[in-house]
């Protein structure tokens, strides 16, 4: 079977890039064709469960707001972004009957909130425009040709083409369909793959599993541990987390944090998790640094601890109370009540138990402590969770060789790639969906461009 342009992966990347060759062979006055090859029953199965199936797929910063929030490529994909734009993006779905909404942070949703309606209207507009989609289509190996490339599938039929693009993503959420396959194809090909890692993932605090890692990775069905039932649920909002790498403070964050059955996550901490896993799989050690009062410095915090403190023991209610009842409802004060059992038993130096004589002992509330432990609880990292549910793969084909005006390769003619399986990725916050719909826009463009000019 021959197509003139195959794209592997029907991935968000995969389905633009269809889309935009697609587009423009046909305003060209081309019938070429493109086909769109896809080993899992359904296209963009990772986008159905983005945003908790609510579909976060842009940001609408500008270019020089949205760029630092890429973690790596951001020089590279400038190119990829602005030949589609957020807005742009948010005025091709409207184009094609999909309305959106704009929430914090510069988010951007379907309104209806359905991941299903992106990825429903991608596979209509890519049927729309001619482009073939074959599903349950497992590609085993891709040959280089003189004119082009030759695919392999799995039920042995063979397919050739003259543009290939590889949309593959990378090795995150493997249930999805993401095996690293495009990693080997590109080696294989001549390109260099940049070490990848999990990123966007739950890092998970010492003691919070039942078991302890010995390489880092600490899978997601590991149960918890005491520690962890405690923390599990809990979300923070107005918080400062810092990550320590050794011992040096390396960022400091402001925003909101989740613990799970995974780890810590939320904004915050899957910000702060692609330079902590790159750390522990280094051999450095990691830890958190959680600030429950960032807009209150340590000498007010603890004027007002004391405060409430002789509030507390001067209510009535208080009389008969031990000073442990006592100083759980003055925590009452300063931190959601669920936090509470877990801050306690992570900071046991805000309670001192004194021995008076042989048959008494006096409990002691340590002021102090508590307000310095607001301002800094440490949470030593003892690993993180893997690929089976990390968000993105930091890492991948090397940006130096591929042409960020077009994203074809320097160094296998005909070979273009886009998405997650090239070496970017970046924050949560429809970040990551943006450059894979813009660097497959372009990856499509610059194959049929590239197509039509070998046939002129």
């Amino acid at each position: 079977m021959r197509s003139d342009i195959i794209i592997i992966g029907a991935g968000a990347s995969g389905l633009m890039a269809a889309y935009s060759a697609a587009a423009t062979l046909i305003d060209k006055g081309s019938s070429a064709s493109v086909t769109l090859l896809e080993k899992m029953p359904r296209a963009a199965r990772k986008v159905m469960i983005t945003g908790k199936g609510r579909c976060n797929y842009t940001n609408l910063k500008s270019w020089q707001d949205f760029s630092p929030h890429i973690r790596s490529g951001s020089a590279f994909v400038r190119s990829a972004f602005h030949s589609l734009s957020p807005q742009s993006l948010v005025d091709f779905f409207a184009s094609w009957g999909l309305e959106s909404v704009v929430e914090r942070g510069d988010r951007v949703f379907p309104s209806s909130h359905r991941a299903s309606d992106v990825v429903d209207t991608l596979v209509n507009i890519c049927l729309g425009k001619g482009v073939k989609i074959e599903y349950e289509a497992c590609v085993q190996s891709v040959e280089k040709t003189p004119d082009g490339f030759s695919l392999t599938l799995s039920d042995s039929r063979k397919y050739l083409c003259r543009k290939l693009i590889l949309a593959t993503g990378g090795l995150s959420y493997p249930s999805t369909g993401s095996s690293g396959d495009g990693f080997l194809w590109a080696k294989a090909l001549g390109h260099t793959i940049t070490p990848t890692f999990p990123s966007l993932t739950a890092l998970v605090p010492k003691g919070y599993k039942l078991t302890e890692s010995k390489d880092r990775h600490i899978d997601r069905s590991t149960p918890l541990s005491e520690l962890g039932e405690k923390l599990c649920g809990v979300q923070l909002k107005n918080i400062e987390l810092s990550l320590n790498i050794g011992e040096q403070k390396t960022e400091t964050l402001f925003g909101d944090i989740d613990f799970t059955d995974g780890g810590l996550e939320g904004p915050l901490g899957f910000q702060l998790s692609r330079k902590a896993v790159k750390a522990m799989i280094n051999g450095a050690k990691v830890s958190l640094k959680l600030d429950l009062k960032p807009g209150v410095e340590l000498t007010e915090l603890t004027q007002r601890v004391l405060q409430l403190w002789k509030e507390v023991d001067a209510d009535p209610r208080s009389k008969r109370l031990r000073e442990k009842e006592k100083c759980r409802i003055l925590l009452g004060k300063l931190m959601p009540w669920d936090l509470i059992p877990a801050f306690t038993q992570m900071n046991p130096g805000i309670m001192t138990l004194q021995r008076i004589s042989r048959t008494k002992t006096k409990l002691w509330v340590n002021l102090n402590s508590i307000a310095a432990c607001l301002k800094s609880w440490v949470f030593p990292i003892d690993g993180y969770v893997g690929y089976e549910r990390a968000v993105v793969t930091a890492g991948g084909v090397s940006l130096d060789e591929v042409v960020s005006k077009n994203l074809s390769s320097k160094l296998c003619p005909c070979l273009y790639l886009c998405g997650e399986v090239l070496d970017i990725d970046a924050d949560t916050g429809g970040y990551n969906l943006q450059l894979a719909f813009c660097t497959g826009s372009l990856a499509g463009r610059g194959a049929a461009l590239s197509l039509l000019a070998s046939e002129a």
